[in-house]
């Protein structure tokens, strides 16, 4: 059903609002019942995982722009293409260039007499455009939808490309070195007395500089953000997705500078320049509240800053979003509501430990449960949660918090993480007496975590007494659904999985070819893999008799445990990620 300009004609918006994609795209002349109800069958034999859009996409039944047009009537939204179209210079003045780039909107039109903004937006989920404009800028906004392609072509025409990010920075570092003040300590490193140190972190083009650097991380979704001095330059870069990205470099001698401005910030002392430092940076930016964790590490070349950025708007704490299959998703539901006992957490650091742990929390959390947490460093401010902050300079220590704690009559507890022998004893202890304790270990896989716990001096009776399962993560990047791209795998691609053409012929691979959502990398996003352990009688039996990692791993295999690189096997069978990322994120005994 198109208009004589080959467009999507719509239906009245309010007959389609809130129906099914499916239905939507049926009334749309897109689709018949019968391919609707064929991608339904497909859909449930993936287990309901996959999108019935994205399912549609990938037999090639409807286009990105058909799938948006139906995904902005189910939201109530109307479809507007800019062909042809040249907003108004006054129109485009109404929200500022950061704004615009920052929620991925351009405005349209502007109706004085309603103070009615209409803008355009390539994702229906935006909410918080249009609310955030409603706030700071005292429209009433109405939002349309229009193709992806069309809305970066209007931001790169109205308000330059975001290589003008690049360019500001280049003039805030030539307005740095044009700075007579600061170029005074070119050289001087640590002969720089307190009086200078302030003045330093009050000076305008550092404070300009960071926050265009703070701005663009949080924009960008950047998860860290470091400020790294080496013996002949100063380094910026920011993690998105797990690698790291580098920024224009500014002079060196600005270190001092920017590492003071930081500590103004945090609240910490500048004059301490020897010693490390941690504190933690509360924004708001677009009206979101953005929470910085600031960790200071002297070097030999002046002090390394690294700012984890904690975006609560962004936070999910839902375990439908972590990445888990059904039936592990249902394994681990089980393992939190048991009364008592010990449920581990493992893998490397920034594997998404913490917010698998919140996940589990947040299922739990209701009026009736006394929730508990020890951290070393809280992340997150949750409504509903006890949170301690851990302090060991002042003995605050993990096992101190947890004897402390098991007096405050608490029905679920958290340890950030077991690091000796004498807090897992008193972990143990509380899950014992009645506890349903989470923490988290440092292993590569689940059954190694066991090990783990014996190095520490656990004996294992205690082991088998108090743990009821591990579940060990990894998170690996997510395939850019603006760019994702079927292709067919070499001889070498699959080897790398140990598999052969004929293992994989009904199977499907993806990858992204790279585009300005994904800022070329063809990756959007991260998801997690999981191996759950639980633990049986003859795990609990083999563990008692000091059996080895591997022959535990077969014992949990028997008992219906899937490892990581088989998690990871389906997460590319669906379309989810790539060769590469599992192939680098999962090992194989």
């Amino acid at each position: 059903m198109v208009n004589m300009n080959g467009q999507q004609k719509l239906p009245p918006i309010e007959q389609l609002k809130g129906r099914n994609i499916g239905r939507i795209l049926i009334k749309m002349g897109v689709l018949s019942r019968d391919k609707v109800h064929e991608c339904l069958k497909i859909q449930k034999q993936r287990n309901g995982k996959i999108k019935m859009g994205q399912i549609f996409i990938e037999l090639g039944l409807v286009d990105e722009k058909q799938l948006q047009i139906a995904l902005a009537a189910q939201r109530g939204m109307g479809y507007m293409s800019l062909e042809g179209i040249d907003i108004p210079a006054d129109v485009i003045e109404k929200v500022p260039e950061q704004m615009a780039k920052t929620y991925h909107i351009v405005p349209v039109e502007y109706i004085q007499e309603k103070n009615e903004l209409i803008v355009v937006l390539d994702n229906p989920e935006n909410f918080r455009a249009t609310d955030d404009l409603s706030t700071l800028m005292g429209f009433k906004v109405t939002a349309k939808i229009t193709d992806a392609e069309a809305l970066d072509q209007a931001l790169a025409k109205y308000y330059e490309e975001k290589k003008q990010q690049d360019e500001n920075i280049n003039e805030l570092i030539d307005e740095i070195q044009g700075d007579s003040f600061l170029a005074e300590f070119e050289g001087r490193n640590q002969s720089i007395d307190l009086d200078e140190l302030k003045e330093l972190s009050e000076s305008n083009p550092v404070k300009k500089l960071l926050n265009l650097v703070l701005l663009q991380a949080i924009r960008d979704k950047a998860s860290d953000i470091h400020f790294e001095p080496f013996e002949n330059e100063y380094k910026m870069r920011y993690r998105i997705d797990g690698v790291l990205y580098e920024m224009v470099p500014p002079p060196k001698y600005i270190a001092a500078a920017l590492s003071s401005r930081i500590k103004v910030m945090a609240d910490l002392d500048i004059a301490e320049r020897r010693l490390p430092q941690d504190g933690r940076i509360s924004l708001t930016v677009q009206g979101n509240p953005v929470d910085l964790r600031v960790a200071i590490l002297p070097t030999m070349f002046g002090e390394s800053v690294v700012l984890r950025i904690l975006d609560r708007a962004n936070a999910s704490y839902k375990m439908s979003q972590l990445g888990l299959m059904p039936e592990d998703e249902d394994i681990i539901h089980k393992l939190i509501r048991k009364p008592n006992g010990i449920v581990i957490v493992t893998g490397p650091t920034g594997c998404g430990k913490t917010t698998t742990l919140y996940s589990a929390l947040n299922e739990l959390n209701d009026i009736e449960t006394k929730i508990i947490t020890t951290e070393d460093p809280v992340e997150y401010d949750v409504d509903g949660l006890v949170q301690c902050q851990m302090k060991p300079a002042i003995g605050l220590t993990f096992a101190r918090c947890l004897r402390a704690i098991l007096r405050q009559d608490p029905d679920v507890i958290l340890v950030g993480e077991v690091r000796d022998l004498e807090t897992a004893q008193i972990a143990a202890q509380a899950s014992l007496t009645g506890h349903i304790v989470f923490t988290t270990l440092h292993t590569n896989d689940a059954p190694s975590s066991v090990a783990r716990l014996l190095d520490m001096g656990i004996e294992p009776f205690l082991i088998t007494a108090t743990v009821e399962g591990v579940v060990a993560q990894r998170l690996v990047r997510r395939i850019c659904l603006g760019c994702k791209t079927q292709f067919d795998p070499t001889e070498a691609q699959l080897s790398d999985l140990q598999l052969t053409h004929d293992d994989v012929k009904e199977q499907k691979f993806f990858y992204g070819r790279g585009c300005k959502k994904c800022n070329g990398t063809g990756y959007r996003g991260r998801v997690g893999i999981f191996e759950i352990m639980v633990f049986n009688d003859e795990i609990r039996d083999l563990i008692m008799n000091q059996a080895s990692t591997n022959v535990l791993r077969t014992a949990g295999q028997k008992a219906g445990m899937r490892l990581l690189r088989e998690n990871g096997l389906a997460a590319i069978f669906d379309g989810i990620t790539t060769i590469d990322e599992i192939v680098k994120g999962t090992m194989i005994e």
